[in-house]
């Protein structure tokens, strides 16, 4: 079709060329960032003075008994803070997705480790047509200060794993930082809602740090466009990590046993039955 419209001027019998306006840039979407803490008073000033300009930051709080939740409202007044409903990461990251109004969803750590100086970075990925970013330490430009030999084993032995299983490329399976947009929060299918259940940790699948992998192979069988981004992981600032190597570990191979029967299911349905979901 042409772009511009030829008009004749009666009066001079002269052609006039009238332009089409310039078509209007995207509108920048609206960036969440969801921060779960547990007694991170001391860490949240050096993480907060690291955040670039985003739209709504929310704050997950676990059961603080120190002055996480004060410090976060005096270093940010606009802060929304949530109280999970459970317990564990993965159900801290559930009840700030689901608190979050933005169009585009980010996930950091409180403790420092993940630099929210890379936000821009897993916003620009996704705008340029990734569904899901995803952190990566061990792409070219990442690298971490805080990994131990057996855990970078482990990682590389769980990635070939799912990557053998799920079809997919994954560099680095478990590791925190993420985004992705709010329209395809439902993929993940976290509850964010349902008391904690009885039993010895009063946890549901994918309340621990297992969520990484978790929302890693949902994304796959979901068919999202993933796209690793370069992330460099620092030492945590103050405080211990309560990640146990071992038994995070088994409960990251307990995930993958669980999605996998449902990965198969997913490849035996027919093409449109496929694509209506």
């Amino acid at each position: 079709m042409p772009t511009v419209d030829r008009v004749l001027q009666a009066e001079t019998g002269t052609e006039q060329t009238a332009v089409e306006p310039p078509a209007r840039p995207d509108p920048e979407p609206i960036v969440s960032v969801v921060v779960p803490a547990l007694n991170e008073a001391q860490n949240l000033p050096h993480v907060f003075a690291r955040l670039p300009r985003v739209d709504e930051v929310i704050l997950v709080d676990g059961g603080s008994t120190d002055d996480t939740v004060a410090v976060a409202r005096r270093l940010r007044p606009d802060i929304r803070v949530v109280t999970q409903n459970r317990r564990g990461k993965g159900n801290a990251l559930a009840c700030g997705f689901a608190a979050c109004t933005g169009d585009i969803i980010v996930m950091i750590d409180a403790d420092g480790s993940t630099d929210p100086g890379e936000i821009p970075s897993f916003v620009e990925a996704l705008r340029a047509g990734a569904d899901f970013a995803k952190g990566s330490r061990f792409q070219p430009g990442g690298g971490s200060a805080d990994i131990t030999r057996l855990r970078r084993a482990g990682n590389k032995a769980l990635s070939v794993l799912v990557n053998v299983l799920f079809g997919t490329s994954y560099s680095d399976l478990c590791y925190g930082y993420n985004a992705f947009w709010a329209c395809h929060l439902d993929v993940f299918g976290l509850d964010s809602t349902s008391p904690a259940p009885e039993g010895a940790d009063g946890r549901l699948w994918g309340d621990g740090f297992e969520i990484e992998t978790l929302l890693n192979l949902r994304a796959a069988r979901a068919r999202l466009a993933i796209e690793e981004v370069p992330s460099f992981e620092h030492n945590r600032i103050h405080g211990v990590s309560n990640l146990n190597a071992l038994t995070d570990g088994i409960r990251v191979l307990r995930t993958i046993a669980r999605e996998w029967p449902r990965r198969r299911r997913d490849m035996s349905r027919p093409v449109a039955e496929r694509a209506a979901r």
